[in-house]
């Protein structure tokens, strides 16, 4: 027994030292040499300051601000420690409850936008993190930004165009706007 248990306790240190020390280390440091940016959680400075990821969406809600795909994440919407879909089925009357109480709040922010609303306006992606909206999702909520911050439509359009990422690699993925950093460059726009 004796002469098992030895080698079995060394190896078991020796793994351990490698998987749960030497590798994390490295792999870290890799990504910090090579990928700085998304080693530290791809931040938005502004002033000095954090003010969020361009990898996890936020919660905006005031009128004068886009507003960013719904959250299924709970507690609170755009919980990273509690990425997840809402798993509700196309059946499940809880999301159409959901679907219905997202259309009402965005036809009640703009009683006067009579186009049809894009479905990532109202509903919740996988993760429950999308930090990004679709141009068509952006244009829709143009009119309302542009009258509530007393900006014309055409400025808003240009700023909404500037912050269009086309597809990965020309191929992947579709065309979106990184909420945060959208409404960031209003905050800049800002009339005095």
């Amino acid at each position: 027994m004796k002469t098992l248990f030895r080698p079995a306790l060394t190896l078991f240190v020796l793994l351990s030292v490698v998987t749960g020390i030497v590798y994390p280390l490295a792999v870290t440091g890799i990504a910090k040499v090579l990928f700085p940016d998304a080693a530290e959680g791809s931040l938005i400075i502004e002033n000095g300051k954090p003010v969020g990821s361009r990898l996890i969406g936020q919660n905006f809600t005031d009128p004068k601000y886009f507003w960013g795909r719904p959250s299924a994440t709970g507690p609170m919407p755009y919980n990273a420690s509690a990425s997840s879909g809402s798993n509700q089925g196309p059946l499940n009357p809880a999301l159409k409850d959901a679907v219905k109480a997202r259309i009402d709040a965005l036809k009640a922010s703009d009683p006067s936008q009579t186009a049809p609303i894009p479905e990532d306006l109202v509903t919740a992606s996988g993760s429950g993190l999308d930090p990004q909206i679709s141009p068509a999702a952006a244009r829709w909520q143009a009119p309302r930004v542009a009258r509530v911050r007393g900006l014309s439509e055409a400025e808003v359009s240009k700023l909404i165009d500037a912050h269009t990422e086309g597809r990965q690699l020309g191929l992947l993925g579709e065309p979106r706007v990184n909420v945060l950093a959208l409404n960031l460059a209003l905050d800049r726009l800002a009339k005095p």
